[in-house]
């Protein structure tokens, strides 16, 4: 008898935590389709989500990598911390390649990109609670490949940098200042120039103008429109403050 189709017909109940309110009502109508997951609750960002789960102890939580208060790496590693025996699948617009192994590596039980089906969620989710790791088939391989090889040959430069900095990449090449980075991070402009600089060596990158247009590069490339962008009407032409 399988995980999921025991005699007892348990529900398994899932905690949705996604910054975007039509979002997480999405996936909650596509969860609550089948007949042994239901979705028990929904929080939009890092605070509300533990005060959520400490409530509501869900059999999975399904979180966004951007959040309206932090990161969603950040809150798998205060899940993990808090419950070591929580599961959660990691869900987002990102590259798979960007995030995914990162996200193993905060605690999550899976990756898993917001353009792929419905179904193909649910399928995540039953993978996840049945205690098994879900990636892509090509992630899957792509790291297998590496861990054989015992070498990062494809490894990007970007992989160099930890998760805080890619963050604080990310929010530069959306635009957004110093000030705002930190307001929006909770941490001082100070701590956030640290990471500014370290991330301009770490890609050799000669000041804060390659910085800026690398890192618009590279929103452009690997990042949705949407997902995580500029929060309490930032603009985006205000980076040019930050271009000295």
């Amino acid at each position: 008898m399988s995980y999921l189709n025991n005699e007892s017909r348990q529900v398994y109940r899932t905690m949705i935590v996604d910054d975007h309110p039509i979002v997480r009502e999405g996936i909650t109508a596509v969860i609550n389709r089948e007949p042994d997951l239901e979705v028990c609750g929904q929080a939009g960002g890092l605070a509300e989500a533990m005060r959520m789960h400490r409530e509501l102890r869900p059999d999975l939580v399904v979180a966004d990598v951007t959040l309206s208060d932090g990161s969603g790496l950040d809150l798998v590693k205060e899940l993990v911390a808090l419950d070591p025996d929580v599961k959660v699948l990691v869900q987002s617009m990102h590259e798979e390649s960007l995030y995914a192994e990162r996200s193993l590596r905060a605690g999550a039980r899976g990756y898993i990109n917001k353009e792929e089906a419905p179904k193909q969620l649910i399928n995540a989710i039953r993978q996840v609670l049945s205690g098994r790791v879900y990636l892509s088939s090509s992630m899957t391989d792509r790291m297998l490949s590496r861990s054989v090889r015992g070498v990062s040959s494809d490894q990007s430069p970007f992989d160099t940098l930890s998760d805080r900095e890619l963050e604080v990449f990310e929010q530069i090449g959306r635009g957004i200042t110093t000030r705002r980075i930190a307001q929006n991070l909770y941490l001082s402009p100070k701590t956030i120039e640290t990471y500014r600089e370290n991330i301009k060596a770490k890609l050799n990158l000669r000041n804060a103008t390659e910085l800026t247009q690398h890192a618009v590069q590279w929103v452009l490339e690997n990042c949705s429109t949407d997902g995580g962008g500029p929060r309490n009407g930032q603009p985006h032409s205000e980076a040019a403050a930050d271009r000295v």
